[in-house]
């Protein structure tokens, strides 16, 4: 198993009242920004990430958003480079590159190849479609958001295996000249794909056989999408295992229990991940499918991308009353039980993370798992021994449990590598028996 440390970089000095007053992240003003808090906070993210690789992360991942204070990393590839430098052995997780918003495929495949030189082959390259709301930021089409994704990714590819000068005319993209003068270190680097319950998606990696990152979705869901990518794997001939499939999940570790759970409560600073963006621009028309928007309305407590049933209801009624405070902090720790309940949030000492992360992984049984650190405004301290604790304490009962029920991460195991005779059944991906012991809501 591979054991990842995940951080969005949270602007950590902004109130939340402009947040819950703008209803989202996504479109709070720029007046807000502190140059000097800026300035510490970059670089505190940069050494943080150097202390995960010191007390025994495998990787270190980060990612990009625009817009928003939410994710402060707005040019995910120059962080990446500087990682590629100033660490030496943990593998740099970058989900991902947005390659329809970024719309040059070319210069993202020679930053990426530059990583990798530089890191001595250490890159793991993800790859997004982006969230609704980089459509607005980056103005792209958001009907053509897949077509865009998988001509760039495709052209890529081609950059970094195939030999110049030729010229390039696509759909949507076209060039000239292609010669790259710097290729992966790697002969090439893994790919992780994060998701929120896309069946397109899920169906895409399976047919590359790229390990499927699921990002904090719930469990029950996440086995469908499981079994859902191991039934299209079989079709192709292989047999999908945990090498296959990945999951990030936020999790804040402390001392004690009480000091984990009221620090914890900086996963719903703003309305945490479901006020990523509001409804109108975290679903712009011709982003997703309509299956894709049924199974994120079904999420319990909402999902990744901030789009519930209750939320989407909100937004057409006015209902979500922003100058009503008190009554929607009360509404938003109420929240925090709530998917604490589910299992979508882990949050305590050492010894109630290790058991609850085990847990999950005997149920979805995935190959490699990120941590996601905590939102809000946490200080330098709580965050740097929330990382200790889960490096020193916590990731060695994991590793122990995941060695014992043989969770195989992509660096141990190839994906795609264990062959299935035509008519084999495949074997199971997900233990349902342990999702039903768990009697989650």
């Amino acid at each position: 198993m591979q054991i990842a440390h995940f951080t969005e970089r949270p602007v950590r000095y902004i109130d939340e009242a402009p947040v819950l007053q703008n209803r989202a992240f996504f479109g709070v003003s720029n007046s807000y920004v502190d140059r000097e808090k800026s300035a510490h906070d970059y670089n505190f993210y940069l050494d943080e990430a150097c202390f995960c690789e010191e007390v025994g992360f495998d990787a270190v991942a980060i990612n990009e958003h625009h817009g928003n204070p939410f994710c402060s990393g707005s040019v995910v590839n120059i962080e990446a480079a500087i990682l590629a430098r100033i660490t030496s052995k943990a593998k740099i997780v970058i989900i991902g590159n947005m390659l329809p918003g970024v719309k040059h495929p070319l210069r993202i495949a020679e930053e990426l190849a530059t990583i990798d030189t530089i890191s001595r082959g250490r890159l793991v390259s993800g790859w997004v479609r982006g969230a609704g709301s980089e459509q607005f930021f980056n103005n792209a089409n958001p009907a053509y958001n897949r077509e865009m994704f998988n001509e760039a990714h495709s052209f890529i590819m081609d950059c970094w295996t195939k030999d110049g000068p030729w010229r390039y005319e696509g759909k949507h993209f076209h060039y000239r000249h292609v010669n790259p003068w710097v290729k992966p270190y790697q002969e090439m680097p893994q790919q992780w794909i994060p998701g929120v319950l896309s069946a397109e998606t899920v169906m895409w990696c399976a047919e590359k056989q790229y390990p499927y990152l699921g990002l904090g979705t719930a469990l029950g869901p996440t086995c469908d999408l499981w079994d859902m990518y191991a039934d299209k794997s079989a079709e192709l001939g292989y047999q999908a295992g945990p090498e296959n499939f990945g999951y990030l999940l936020p999790v804040f570790c402390a001392d004690t229990d009480e000091k984990a759970q009221e620090i914890g409560k900086g996963f719903v600073f703003g309305g945490g991940q479901n006020a990523f963006s509001r409804p109108e621009h975290t679903l712009p028309p011709g982003y997703n499918s309509k299956s894709a928007i049924r199974m994120l309305g079904q999420q319990p407590g909402g999902s990744w991308l901030g789009v519930s049933k209750e939320k989407l209801m909100a937004s057409s009624d006015d209902s979500w009353d922003a100058s009503a405070y008190d009554a929607l902090k009360a509404k938003l720790i109420a929240g925090y039980q709530k998917v604490q309940d589910n299992m979508q949030i882990v949050v305590g000492s050492p010894e109630t993370c290790a058991q609850k992360i085990k847990d999950i992984l005997s149920v979805i049984r995935p190959g490699v798992f990120t941590c996601f650190a905590v939102q809000g405004n946490v200080s330098d301290k709580d965050r740097l021994r929330s990382v200790e604790l889960l490096g020193k304490e916590v990731l060695p009962e994991v590793r122990k449990h995941a060695d014992e029920i043989g969770l195989f991460g992509p660096f141990d195991r190839t994906p795609g590598s264990v062959k299935l005779a035509p008519g084999t059944k495949r074997a199971p991906v997900v233990d349902r028996e342990a999702l039903a012991k768990l009697n989650l809501p």
